[in-house]
């Protein structure tokens, strides 16, 4: 039998599909994995929350969902907060009132008063004590005052140690909990 030729143009012509094949194959994994970083990266994180101040909101060990596109913190907004050098690991806090706003905390009666207004804080654990700091009764410009809903047992701007936070010291919003996944769940 004579050779054609063909055979050897038709082995080379499979091969040559392959590589085009696993070469689509990678390029898009590659696109994939760049965006999921990019996403990661600039715009969601996934922060794990150490301690208590936070209960039962949020409970030790569980791992959160933020966003860091959110523009101003509002009222009642759970948000993590680097504290720079001063803390090892980011803070998590419930935003009670921003710059502008009136604030006034009855510890006797337990209550937090924002702007005339008593807040509806189903979520508070225990009773809102007093700390060692001044608590001002307008809160300053570019400033939040923040408390962990445990507040029995959260050191937040009630107290000097960490006083009224800088707004640019918010990392993100807390949208929900992803891990453990029997625990998922949008925090609101």
């Amino acid at each position: 039998m004579k050779n054609t030729g063909k055979e050897t143009e038709t082995i080379h012509l499979k091969k040559s599909e392959s590589v085009n094949t696993l070469f689509d194959w990678m390029s898009s994994f590659a696109f994939a994995f760049a965006i999921v970083v990019i996403v990661l990266t600039f715009f969601v994180r996934v922060v794990d929350i150490d301690g208590k101040s936070m209960y039962p909101t949020l409970v030790h060990r569980e791992k959160v969902l933020i966003t860091n596109t959110f523009t101003t913190p509002s009222t009642g907004d759970v948000v993590i907060i680097s504290h720079g050098e001063e803390y090892n690991q980011p803070l998590v806090k419930r935003v009670i009132a921003t710059e502008g706003q009136t604030l006034n905390i009855d510890f006797d009666k337990n209550t937090v008063t924002v702007d005339g207004k008593v807040l509806d804080e189903p979520y508070i654990r225990g009773k809102t004590t007093m700390e060692d700091a001044k608590i001002p009764s307008v809160i300053p410009k570019n400033k939040v005052f923040v408390m962990g809903d445990n507040r029995e047992e959260s050191s937040d701007s009630r107290g000097t140690r960490i006083g009224l936070i800088d707004e640019k010291n918010i990392i993100g919003k807390v949208r929900c909990v992803v891990f453990p996944l029997q625990n998922f769940r949008f925090i609101k």
